[in-house]
Parts: C-alpha cells; sequence; structure tokens
C-alpha cells in the first residue's frame, strides 16, 4: 500500500516562507490572499479546499493562524488536520508567539513586512497605488496615511531563505513614503519546519479525522494566552 501523502493549504504570504522548505512528498496549494479581508469567505474556501482533497493524502497542514476565527468549524471526515497555535501568520514568520509579544512590545505600533507580503498581500503603500487610481495623489495618500495612523514602525521580517535585497528596498521605501521608522528583524523557520517535520507538541493543534476546529483547542497545553 503507497504511503499517504501531505497536503498544506496556505495562504501565499505562508506559501512563500514555505516553498524553499518543502521536501518530497508534499503539495502546497495556496488559496487567495483577499480572503482574509472577509473571515467568512475564508472559512468557505478552506473547508472547500479540505473537501475536494484526493484519498491518496492523509494528513492537510493548514499554513493559517486562527485569522479572525475563519479557522473554527472547519472539519474532515477522513483527513487529520494540522494547525499552529498562532493569532495570525506573523507568528509564524517570527518563530513563536512570544517574539511576536516582545516584538509589538518594543513598537506597539509594528506594521511588519515579508517576501510573502510584498510578493501576494497589501501594504500602505499598495493600498495608496490603488487609491490613487480612484481618487488622485493627494486624496488617495491622504486616506492611506489614515489606515496607518496607529503605526509608527515598519519591519521587515528576514528568515533567511531568500536574497533580500529587492524586499529590504521596497520596505524602506514604504517606510519614507509614509516617515515610519524602518526595522529590519530576523525571522525564524522554527514553526514552519516544525509543521511540516511533524513535530506537533505544543505548538500546534491536531484534529483527528471526524472532529471539528473549535475555539478551546488553541488554549490546551498552555497554547494561546
Amino acid at each position: 500500500m503507497a504511503e499517504l501523502r501531505t497536503k498544506i493549504i496556505a495562504c501565499p504570504t505562508v506559501g512563500e516562507e514555505l516553498k524553499p522548505l518543502l521536501p518530497d512528498g508534499f503539495t502546497l496549494e495556496m488559496l487567495e490572499y483577499g480572503l482574509h479581508n472577509v473571515p467568512e469567505s475564508l472559512h468557505e474556501q478552506l473547508q472547500a479546499a479540505i473537501d475536494a482533497t484526493g484519498p491518496e493524502y492523509g494528513t492537510i497542514l493548514l499554513g493559517y493562524g486562527l485569522c479572525a476565527n475563519a479557522i473554527l468549524g472547519l472539519e474532515s471526515r477522513d483527513f487529520r488536520l494540522v494547525m499552529p497555535r498562532a493569532d495570525d501568520c506573523i507568528t509564524l514568520f517570527l518563530g513563536s508567539r512570544q517574539e511576536y509579544l516582545r516584538q509589538l512590545s518594543l513598537a506597539p505600533g509594528t506594521f511588519f513586512l515579508t517576501k510573502g507580503w510584498i510578493e501576494c498581500g497589501e501594504d500602505p503603500y499598495t493600498e495608496y497605488c490603488s487609491l490613487r487610481m480612484k481618487y488622485g495623489h493627494e486624496k488617495a495618500f491622504k486616506i492611506a496615511k489614515r489606515y496607518i495612523q496607529n503605526y509608527t514602525r515598519l519591519a521587515l521580517i528576514n528568515s533567511g531563505s531568500y536574497k533580500s535585497e529587492a524586499y529590504r528596498k521596497y520596505a524602506r521605501m514604504v517606510a519614507d513614503y509614509f516617515d515610519l521608522t524602518y526595522e529590519e528583524i530576523p525571522g525564524s523557520n522554527e514553526l514552519l519546519e516544525n509543521l511540516i517535520g511533524g513535530i506537533w507538541e505544543r505548538s500546534f493543534v491536531v484534529v483527528p479525522p471526524g472532529e471539528v476546529v473549535q475555539y478551546e483547542m488553541f488554549y490546551a497545553l498552555g497554547g494561546l494566552r
């Protein structure tokens, strides 16, 4: 009997960090980034991707945190579901929730960027460019400034998995454009490597086939606090 394979369902921001880490036998499916803006739609698309998974798989890994509770209520009749105990993907990029909270304590108003976020996601500058097409520079800039009015620092998370100069240049440009302090901080692949490596102790939720993802699971064993 052939060994069952593993499938990863992730948003593009996480998927870009996962690509260089994936061993043979893993399938990566990336859902649309914009689904984060409507948690109900993200939930529906995640459940649809789970339901569409073929019988050659035995485990589905989710490259998502709670993401505004979008993953709550997900279930699989046939596959084990595994997901990190995390509020959102920033925890995955920094390697732990403790480091995430530490960074926020250093600068509560921090806007984080990563390679995947720059390539696939949204940031103040992409928001400004989108608005400029409709409203022109002056109004678009005012709206974008309101969008980031509570931010003081832009932090580029560098995982060390790729050449970072182009992303560093872009992140500096965004920071300068909106008068934010720029900083580059080290990331960590530890959580992502543990996710695909099957090291699922305290930092992950493992849901057997037939069970439903529940909020309480993220607080078991000293999880989210």
